[in-house]
């Protein structure tokens, strides 16, 4: 698994340079690592499905609990199979859905780390390998959308995704925090196996469903996912298939059964977060005109389907939710596919537009059908097979709450029908004659390779459709993966049973919307228009950004002295809370050790109460020249000669300077009177100097170990072979800091030397 992993990060790194000697045909070189991944699963089949599952433990950064320990079971040979082998097929795709362009290889390879980070997530059986794992996929999937950056809209869109997901990315890291700490383990399996329990959890496991909702396009969050049209059609058909969005199910599906039951508030919020973005999503595909995003809000709708029956934590509902997940990538992937070569074909995604091209392109509307037919849950086909098994585990559902999510969830698979006909109609159907014009007839036929990735994945909706053996056991493992063991079966005949009636009633009212399609459209148009997830994100990141604005205007006014006064306020506010909270002075605080000392403070009180009123301003240098020197002799006094001498180089370097720069300046400061600017400015500077003066005394009285200084200077003459002691820490204790040390400040002067020197040589210039 690390193999894998390992190959999706090396093709992702080369496949930018390789595309440039390549073209289009990087893509044949980025597929081999879904297809090597998917060969792999393929070999694993039957001892995960069997209960075996394959793991693989790696130590990363053990003092810190950190490992990438990686765990096939059930459950995530699903997900690295849909992985991979939609992977395959959308990199097939890519080779004849672009034409030749400049940047086709750093796409490749990004939809490659997307890939692999993809498969990292589901591989994962640590929390915090987890969240990294998280994080690529938000950062590859912002500039897949973004690769048209040209366009203002692509940017936005990446922008948006990026916002929502990294946010609720920040709070399902403080939620693994919280679980892992109150496990005592960021292992998965070993938290699903004890779960933890307690207050604190409950609040982590909120952060974390946070995390997934919003990765997952739940309401409120899923404006996100319809921007995100603005990738290239194989990244929307991957995103909205197999990865991204596909993310915070897999979570929510690892933790239900461990803590539905125990964490009271969990079915309630999962169950109602679920069916209400699974119903916003069907009404409002039934109102888009870009088939793309019928396409999208439908998988806001599935989305939101997903989640109610993976997140329940009942057994027969996760058996269910593991095979909706297989049939809802096949018939997306499959959906998307198809948009892209109409789009691809005839250069409008506008289903006002488009007519007749179920005649013109009669292989590529087979196809459609059969995904919208999936989708939509008609029989044979494996949607239908998945839509019955939720019917039929929610039919025997779980008192009140059990039938009103039921009858949610009928509601939703009504809306599915409808908007997965009007898409097949919008796409493929003959129009009347309107005022806008119709595009179809003279449509250019696809390649059949391009066609032959969505018809493959049609293909394997009406085999399992037909065939719901040869998945059933794939189901079976990813409920007992998920801790339910379950004594149901995929079958495409169940008899005459209440699910079936069920199954009957949403096909007739799904037909009787689509009929009525025009009015549903003309009432949603005259609805009062109401608060949208989306203009509550505009809004705040515009008020974001002006708030930002003002801030910075405040903060970042050019102002030296602003700035200062901002550090210095900073210094003294946050430590004097604790100082004045729990303080104490030490015993036996002596004034003064000689009468010297007094004399040298007194010189340095004066010299810096000179240099705070004196008019000149080479009197106000030599008056801080003065308070300088007095400090040295100060460190002189107490015995320190080193740093007495260095001191001494210190201010006399700094007196040079100033005098070359006082050269430049006017002889005085410009007269102000006394403001209340300046009274301010005494008076932060008296604060700041009765601080660290108590500051210094406190710190001084509150040591309660041995000081550093005793070992250095034990350590000194054994091992340093120095009587030195300062000497011996810079040449040995701390070679390495010295060096890098003096480094920087070579560094520093040659920039300073090449700038005097530029500076010289534009003067000189004629």
């Amino acid at each position: 698994m690390v193999l894998l992993l390992a190959l999706h990060a090396a093709i992702a790194v080369v496949a930018p340079a390789a595309g440039a000697r390549l073209g289009r045909k990087v893509f044949w070189l980025c597929a081999i690592a879904p297809a090597a991944t998917f060969a792999w699963v393929m070999a694993q089949w039957s001892g995960v499905v069997a209960g075996t599952a394959v793991d693989q433990p790696l130590s990363w950064v053990p003092g810190l609990g950190l490992s990438l320990d990686l765990r096939l079971d059930g459950f995530s040979l699903l997900m690295a199979g849909l992985i991979s082998g939609v992977g395959v097929l959308v990199m097939v795709y890519s080779r004849y859905y672009f034409s030749e362009r400049p940047g086709l290889g750093r796409f490749a390879g990004t939809l490659t780390a997307f890939a692999g980070a993809m498969l990292g997530i589901v591989l994962s059986d640590n929390l915090l390998a987890i969240y990294v794992f998280w994080e690529l996929t938000s950062v590859t999937s912002y500039l897949l959308i973004g690769f048209e950056d040209s366009k203002p809209s692509a940017r936005a869109a990446a922008l948006h995704a990026m916002l929502v997901t990294g946010a609720g990315g920040l709070a399902m890291l403080g939620g693994f925090v919280v679980l892992g700490q109150a496990a005592g383990t960021y292992s998965l399996s070993a938290i699903l196996a004890d779960p933890p329990s307690g207050t604190a959890v409950s609040w982590g496991l909120a952060m974390i469903l946070l995390g997934a909702f919003t990765k997952s396009a739940q309401a409120p969050f899923h404006p996100w996912l319809p921007g995100a049209m603005a990738a290239p059609t194989p990244v929307s058909a991957y995103l909205h298939s197999a990865t991204m969005v596909k993310a915070g199910v897999y979570l929510i599906a690892r933790l239900a059964p461990a803590f539905a039951a125990g964490v009271g508030y969990w079915r309630p919020v999962v169950i109602s977060v679920g069916l209400t973005t699974m119903l916003v999503g069907g009404y409002r595909a039934l109102r888009q005109h870009d088939i793309k995003l019928v396409l999208a809000y439908g998988t806001i709708s599935q989305l939101g389907f997903l989640v109610v029956l993976v997140g329940a934590g009942y057994p027969e509902l996760s058996f269910a939710g593991g095979a909706l997940l297989l049939a809802h990538s096949l018939f997306k992937a499959a959906l998307f596919l198809v948009v892209g070569i109409v789009d691809h074909q005839a250069h409008t995604r506008d289903l006002r537009e488009l007519s007749g091209l179920g005649r013109r392109m009669p292989a590529t509307f087979a196809v459609a059908a059969v995904g919208a037919a999936s989708m939509a849950g008609l029989p044979p086909l494996l949607g239908f097979v998945t839509k019955e098994a939720a019917y039929e585990a929610l039919v025997h559902g779980h008192g009140l709450g059990g039938l009103l999510t039921l009858i949610g969830v009928v509601a939703g698979s009504v809306l599915t029908f409808a908007y997965g006909a009007r898409f097949l109609w919008g796409t493929f159907a003959d129009k009347p004659p309107s005022g806008r014009p119709r595009i179809g007839p003279e449509v250019p036929l696809p390649k059949w390779q391009f066609l032959a990735p969505a018809a493959l994945l049609a293909g394997l909706t009406v085999l399992f459709g037909f065939a719901p053996v040869l998945v059933t056991g794939l189901a079976e493992a990813v409920a007992a993966s998920l801790l339910a063991e379950v004594d149901v079966h995929l079958v495409l005949w169940h008899g005459f049973t209440p699910a079936l009636a069920l199954s009957g009633v949403t096909i007739a009212l799904g037909v009787a919307l689509f009929l009525a399609r025009e009015r549903v459209e003309r009432a949603q148009d005259h609805l009062p228009a109401v608060p949208t997830a989306q203009g509550a994100y505009e809004g705040s990141v515009r008020n974001l950004v002006l708030g930002a604005t003002r801030l910075t205007g405040v903060v970042q006014n050019g102002s030296l002295p602003t700035y200062l006064a901002i550090i210095l306020l900073t210094m003294v506010a946050l430590p004097a809370v604790a100082l004045a909270r729990g303080a104490s002075l030490p015993d036996g605080l002596t004034f003064a050790e000689s009468p010297l000392q007094v004399a040298v403070a007194a010189l340095v009180l004066v010299a810096a109460a000179g240099a705070a009123t004196a008019r000149g301003r080479f009197a106000a240098v030599l008056f801080l020249g003065g308070v300088g020197y007095g400090v040295a002799v100060l460190f002189l006094i107490q015995g320190a000669p080193d740093l007495a001498l260095t001191q001494l180089l210190i201010e006399t370097l700094a007196l040079v300077i100033f005098v070359l720069v006082l050269r430049h300046l006017p002889d005085r400061f410009d007269p102000k009177p006394w403001r209340l600017r300046e009274r301010g400015r005494i008076v932060l500077s008296a604060g700041v100097g009765v601080f660290v003066a108590f500051f210094v005394m406190v710190a001084a009285g509150s040591r309660t170990a041995p000081p550093v200084s005793e070992e250095y200077l034990a350590r000194a003459l054994p091992e340093g072979g120095g009587r030195n002691v300062v000497n011996v820490i810079l040449v040995d204790f701390r070679g390495m800091d010295t060096m890098g040390e003096i480094t920087v400040l070579v560094v520093a002067a040659l920039g300073i030397a090449s700038l005097v020197m530029a500076g010289r040589q534009r003067e000189e210039a004629p």
